[in-house]
């Protein structure tokens, strides 16, 4: 009871700390903005050649004071970047919420089930990540669709510079015709050639978005493509062939190491299972590895075990193609 009281006096305490911080602060965050507003559009007038970019909403929170704080890390600036990566619509300061209030939820359901202060660290910690698995979760199913579509946006582009089109024009009719994730990106692409970014950085940052080895592939033949010149139509079909091939060999390996995925399941759905059946069927027989030091211990161990088999079988089954 008392680990909760904690916990709720910390939450109050904090939230209190940063309305004071934000009301307090919201004048001079105002006045910051402003600055750098006015130092951007200098920068660029001084510049023999400027160097145009768009103006993009980067507020990590609302909260003046808070969004001053978390732009002090780079770790939250790459917090937000894998959220707009896995198109979740929420600034990271709003998240870091989201994984304390899961953090404390998780806390007070392992404290009140396992009756220990050691339970509830652990819960606080499972509901810390659990947010961040999810979002790491979206971004690797978007990854995943971007890739399937990728070919048919390349096609798309090859038939378009083959047909005549600029290469800009090309890139606002895959914005049309190709379905998400890849027309977004595109359509990014093409509105940052539009408004005055070179085409060069436009596809860097392209390539900073979407990390993906397709993806450097495409902006180095591009960029390649139009310093030296060459049939970009017949690149871009070369290309397309190869990432479809890969993915023919991509999908051989997962048929081949099925096995090795599924045993990585079972290991790890096992013991939690086999846990919570026993404390269901008999209690009193699972209860000393809750209530006695050594049994603490014991977990502690096999947990640190299981996450070591996890990430020893993972390695095991990916295969780089």
């Amino acid at each position: 009871m008392l680990f909760v009281i904690a916990l709720l006096v910390f939450v109050v305490v904090t939230v209190a700390v940063f309305v004071a911080m934000s009301l307090y602060d919201q004048r001079e965050a105002q006045a910051r903005v402003l600055r750098d507003r006015l130092s951007t559009v200098k920068k660029t007038t001084e510049q023999a050649v400027p160097n145009v970019a768009l103006l993009r909403d980067e507020l990590l929170s609302r909260i003046p004071a808070f969004d001053t704080f978390l732009r002090r890390s780079e770790r939250v600036s790459l917090l937000q970047k894998m959220l707009a990566q896995g198109n979740i619509d929420a600034r990271a300061g709003n998240f870091l919420m989201l994984c304390a209030v899961s953090a404390l939820v998780m806390a007070v359901i392992a404290f009140v089930a396992g009756g220990n202060l050691v339970f509830g660290w652990v819960g606080a910690l499972l509901g810390f990540f659990i947010p961040y698995a999810y979002a790491s979760h979206m971004r690797t199913r978007r990854f995943q669709k971007f890739e399937e579509k990728f070919p048919e946006a390349i096609d798309t582009l090859a038939r378009a510079v083959r047909a005549g089109h600029a290469f800009t024009t090309a890139l606002e009719m895959i914005a049309n015709e190709v379905s998400e994730p890849v027309a977004g990106e595109f359509r990014q692409l093409y509105e940052e050639q539009k408004f005055g970014l070179p085409v060069r950085d436009a596809l860097l940052n392209l390539a900073d978005r979407i990390p993906l080895v397709d993806i450097k592939f495409f902006v180095t033949a591009v960029m390649l493509q139009r310093e030296t010149g060459g049939n970009l139509a017949e690149i871009l079909d070369n290309l397309s062939y190869v990432i479809r091939e890969r993915f023919k060999i991509l999908r051989q390996v997962r048929v081949h190491t099925a096995q090795g995925r599924l045993t990585m399941v079972l290991l790890m759905a096992l013991p939690p299972t086999i846990v919570v059946l026993m404390q269901l069927l008999n209690p009193g027989f699972i209860r000393p590895l809750f209530t006695d030091p050594l049994g603490h211990a014991l977990i502690v161990g096999g947990i640190t075990l299981q996450t070591m088999g996890y990430f020893v079988i993972r390695r095991i089954i990916r295969i780089q193609v």
